[in-house]
């Protein structure tokens, strides 16, 4: 008799997610490079609400699911958006709106940041994820379960 191996809470599964915004636009893919991602359940790599989404399925598998931002990306956080002086930035990038900024933290990991506005003394930054505060749509694919 041949097993059928489901998505349990110990479970690690691979899986491609496809990501859209509210509007329908698609805001990130693991198909882009064909680069499926990997998911070990009850560890905290997405949240809980992710993680029911999956219980029972199986590889070929897919499910398209809404979550609001508390259980995909949070809210933003407004102590997340800072106003820096110019002397932060490198002097060959040309400053507006929109851009994204690495800034590397004391540990040498680096964090990216949003340009939200500017004026002739600071730019504000904003540290949170790009997806905060958004209801997303989800399609996820089981490739693999382990």
């Amino acid at each position: 008799m041949i097993m059928i191996k489901t998505i349990n809470e110990n479970s690690q599964v691979t899986l491609h997610i496809d990501i859209k915004l509210s509007d329908g636009s698609v805001a990130d893919s693991t198909r882009v490079n064909q680069q499926p991602t990997i998911i070990r359940m009850g560890k905290g790599d997405v949240t809980d609400v992710f993680e029911s989404n999956l219980l029972g399925l199986k590889v070929g598998d897919k499910k398209a699911f809404k979550l609001p931002p508390e259980s995909a990306y949070g809210h933003k956080n407004p102590a997340n958006v800072h106003q820096l002086p110019y002397e932060q930035f490198a002097k060959n990038i040309k400053i507006e709106k929109g851009l994204i900024v690495e800034f590397e933290q004391m540990s040498g990991e680096k964090i990216p940041a949003i340009v939200r506005d500017f004026n002739d003394e600071t730019v504000t930054v904003d540290f949170n994820h790009p997806l905060c505060g958004q209801t997303l749509a989800f399609l996820v694919e089981i490739v693999d379960i382990k």
